[in-house]
């Protein structure tokens, strides 16, 4: 993967500044090849986050500071992600016909379902950081590679699935784009930092968060026909709070 590609990647993932000349002339066609270097994005993301959380810790407290590093997360992405999962409930659980699911979750407006479960995660990810913090669990690698992992599975909804909507996406440029080796890559890689950060018990955790994304990936289909760029944000926040309870 080119340095290029890699900067769109950054530039495409989270509202991080990249000069525009950096990343010029890249066809979106090419940023599919870009999925190796998600979880090298997850690290980039996930740093910062640690390092808002480490700041504020002694200075406010852990619920606080647990408070915080979830911000800056939404913050750093544009809450990307976040949308995503909130479009994503409020679709599928809408007790709706397919093609109408997909209808509301192309809709801006924020439904029920899609603020509670925002409430949900919200609240969730400050407990459980809050959490593992009073259990002097190694905070600042274990926040690191949460995003890590995070960016991690999201291939797995990539990978051998079909785009639920017709015509074009953002979710397009990826899904059912990806070979197998980028998958392999992208997902040893992401194993590797996480070894790297938090040794066995965070690989586990991450075994976790690839086995409920992988459910979560066949439940969506099931109900969408496919997966869309929505229900890959959707991804990003499952994978993330569930790498995090793994290490409880």
């Amino acid at each position: 993967m080119s340095l290029r590609l890699f900067l769109a990647t950054l530039q495409f993932m989270t509202r991080i500044p990249v000069p525009e000349r950096w990343t010029q002339g890249l066809a979106l066609d090419n940023y599919e090849r870009g999925i190796v270097g998600f979880p090298l994005i997850g690290l980039i993301v996930g740093f910062l986050g640690a390092v808002v959380f480490t700041c504020l810790a002694p200075w406010c407290g852990v619920p606080l500071a647990a408070l915080g590093y979830v911000l800056a997360l939404a913050l750093i992405t544009g809450a990307f992600h976040l949308d995503g999962l909130a479009d994503t409930c409020d679709g599928v659980f809408s007790a709706r016909k397919r093609e109408q699911m997909l209808e509301i979750m192309r809709d801006s407006r924020l439904g029920t379902n899609g603020g509670l479960a925002l409430i949900f995660i919200v609240v969730a990810k400050v407990l459980v950081v809050s959490e593992l913090a009073l259990r002097d669990v190694s905070m600042f690698a274990m926040l690191t590679a949460a995003s890590v992992a995070g960016r991690t599975v999201i291939v797995l909804l990539m990978y051998h699935q079909r785009y639920a909507r017709e015509g074009s996406g953002l979710g397009n440029i990826y899904i059912g784009k990806v070979t197998a080796r980028q998958t392999l890559v992208t997902l040893v890689g992401g194993a590797i930092l996480i070894l790297l950060l938090g040794k066995g018990a965070a690989l586990l955790a991450l075994l976790a968060a690839m086995a409920v994304v992988l459910l979560l990936a066949t439940y969506l289909r099931r109900r969408l026909g496919g997966q869309t760029g929505d229900t890959l944000g959707a991804a990003v926040e499952v994978g993330e709070l569930v790498f995090l309870l793994a290490l409880l």
